[in-house]
């Protein structure tokens, strides 16, 4: 019997999730929505996400989950909530999970301008430990440079150089990268920091608390990697979408387009 996972995210990002979870188990059977009409999500306000949140829900709402993943770092600071009322199902996320694996005192964020204003991040790793110190960057650029679909290196390079920069300066000892997004350039980032910076992939931490409490059954344990039993859905651009599934997952899938909005 397969567990029932929605993951959701504007676009691509969500793949560092759906990624984490297959590399540990294969007794899932996976939704994948991509809101490819309304990205990026990171320069919405609070209103918008909570009313995109909704309509997520209404989507999920007839999959029989037997849980959510959210994919997506501004609708967890946002949005948990709506989440977790709709649809009643365990609703994991990248914010809370990643507290528990923070051990260091100075910490950065990478993270998309209405996370960082929302100071989610800050006020959860500080709930767990009051003396760290917190510092945020907006990276207000990244998202929409990750989804081209040929990546500019010099563009994402340079990016790189100016949002690190600020953190670097504060003498950081571990860097979240805060949004689903910046995983897929985790190389790019390695290289400007000093080797004692630790990188913290949120989506571990995510999949970490997930199979720790839905135990991976000894028949299925992790072999390789298989998106047997993943559907994507996307609200728009379905064909560059399925490119981009090729590009970062190296898989060619039937890609199916939904229709989230209320008022269209």
């Amino acid at each position: 019997m397969k567990l029932k996972i929605g993951i959701f995210d504007s676009g691509i990002g969500g793949f560092t999730i759906l990624n984490s979870l297959l590399k540990t188990r294969k007794d899932v059977e996976v939704f994948y929505l991509a809101d490819t009409k309304r990205i990026p999500f990171g320069n919405k306000n609070s209103k918008e996400i909570r009313f995109i949140a909704k309509e997520i829900c209404t989507f999920f709402v007839d999959k029989n989950l037997d849980a959510l993943l959210v994919a997506c770092n501004t609708t967890n600071a946002c949005a948990l909530d709506i989440l977790k009322d709709n649809l009643k199902v365990p609703c994991f996320d990248l914010i809370n999970s990643v507290t528990e694996i923070v051990d260091k005192q100075i910490i950065g964020v990478l993270a998309t301008q209405t996370t960082v204003r929302s100071s989610y991040y800050e006020r959860a790793i500080i709930a767990k430990n009051e003396n760290t110190k917190i510092f945020q960057q907006e990276c207000p650029e990244f998202v929409s440079e990750i989804e081209k679909e040929k990546l500019n290196l010099d563009k994402l390079n340079s990016l790189s150089d100016l949002y690190l920069r600020p953190l670097i300066n504060k003498n950081i000892e571990e860097l979240i990268l805060g949004c689903s997004h910046y995983p897929l350039i985790y190389d790019f980032l390695r290289k400007k920091l000093d080797s004692n910076i630790k990188i913290i992939d949120p989506s571990v931490a995510l999949i970490k608390k997930f199979n720790e409490s839905f135990a991976i059954p000894k028949t299925y344990r992790y072999e390789s990697i298989s998106f047997e039993n993943v559907k994507f859905f996307v609200t728009s651009e379905k064909d560059e979408f399925s490119n981009k599934v090729k590009f970062w997952l190296g898989i060619n899938k039937e890609i199916r387009v939904v229709n989230l909005r209320s008022n269209v």
